[in-house]
């Protein structure tokens, strides 16, 4: 397979970080792709930035976006969760390039050591497959 991809992952949690990038990767190479690409950024709040830049490089079939934002005593992982959420999404619509939203928004370590690295709900996995399952709508569309 000939497209290329890119995975941004935010390192605050960087067990969670190895874990989401790996099953991603996996994901990729049992569709036949070569290895993603990988940037890191911080946290989830820089994911959609970077998801940007790698979609206008015009190097990308797709950008997953990983992370994981976990609940604390405060605010600040509602504003975190909304915002990486809404930006990834702005970035594919202003791009056309889609990028998959593969962050954990748990209210615990467990929940997120669940979905990471093995599962059906493995959120990097699904980012990767939201990614190829787009590709394959935007081919089946050039094809008509």
């Amino acid at each position: 397979m000939s497209e290329r991809y890119a995975i941004v992952c935010a390192q605050f949690y960087p067990e969670l970080a190895e874990r989401l990038t790996a099953s991603a990767q996996a994901a990729f190479a049992e569709a036949g792709c070569d290895a993603a690409e990988c940037f890191e950024v911080p946290g989830a709040f820089e994911l959609p930035a970077a998801a940007k830049f790698c979609a206008q490089s015009g190097r990308f079939a797709g950008v997953a976006c990983l992370g994981a934002v976990i609940r604390g005593e405060t605010d600040h992982y509602e504003y975190v969760c909304a915002e990486s959420a809404r930006g990834i999404q702005d970035a594919a619509l202003a791009t056309g390039v889609p990028c998959s939203f593969g962050v954990l928004t748990v209210d615990t370590l467990e929940q997120a050591l669940e979905r990471s690295g093995g599962g059906v709900r493995d959120a990097g996995r699904n980012a990767a497959n939201a990614l190829l399952a787009l590709q394959r709508v935007r081919a089946q569309l050039d094809s008509d």
